[in-house]
């Protein structure tokens, strides 16, 4: 019984997206969206209206068979860190000056496109906890603080996990760093 009404109910929810409420939620949150895409992207401003235009495609074409989520922006971004991911992984990344990319620099953000795109083609690559992490501290800026109140961890525990998911994730970008990837070829070809 309870699950005939939630049905209802969930098929009640997709017959009032109008077109008018349709809209309201665009304007809402496309701008926070587009912010979200643009930054894993380096501010690659073709690439992150693709994301975000494909993204809504989903909600439009989603939204009205199976109504409108709770919380639209969550699921949008749900679906744009998806795009993303499945972006990153379909490409290979080109290499970067190493002076650009200092993982262990606290003040470290990926602002350039190239730098942004391979922080975020290993981020496609690793365990989705430690991709969440870095995510939260190079892309959203947050503190080890912050991100332990929304983790509910110690912010020690916090930097531990950190440090390890920025290993991992040094240990995957090494061979597309310019200097590096120069210098582990003439190792190989002693």
């Amino acid at each position: 019984m309870e699950t005939r009404e939630a049905l209802t109910r969930t098929q009640e929810d997709a017959a009032l997206l109008t077109e008018a409420k349709l809209v309201q939620i665009y304007r809402e949150h496309t701008g926070p969206l587009y912010a979200f895409v643009s930054r894993r992207v380096g501010a690659d401003r073709t690439l992150a209206e693709d994301i975000v235009q494909d993204a809504w495609l989903r909600a439009v074409d989603h939204w009205p068979r199976r109504g409108t989520p709770d919380d639209p922006r969550a699921w949008l971004v749900r679906v744009a860190r998806n795009l993303l991911v499945s972006h990153f992984r379909r490409r290979r990344p080109t290499p970067v000056d190493p002076a650009e990319l200092d993982l262990e620099a606290d003040s470290y953000s990926p602002d350039t496109p190239s730098t942004a795109a391979l922080v975020s083609w290993g981020l496609a690559r690793m365990r989705r906890g430690q991709a969440v992490l870095l995510e939260a501290f190079y892309f959203e800026g947050k503190s080890t603080r912050e991100i332990a109140e929304e983790l509910g961890l110690s912010e020690r525990a916090v930097e531990g996990r950190l440090r390890r998911a920025r290993q991992n994730l040094g240990k995957r970008l090494r061979p597309h760093v310019k200097a590096e990837a120069a210098a582990i070829a003439a190792e190989a070809a002693t």
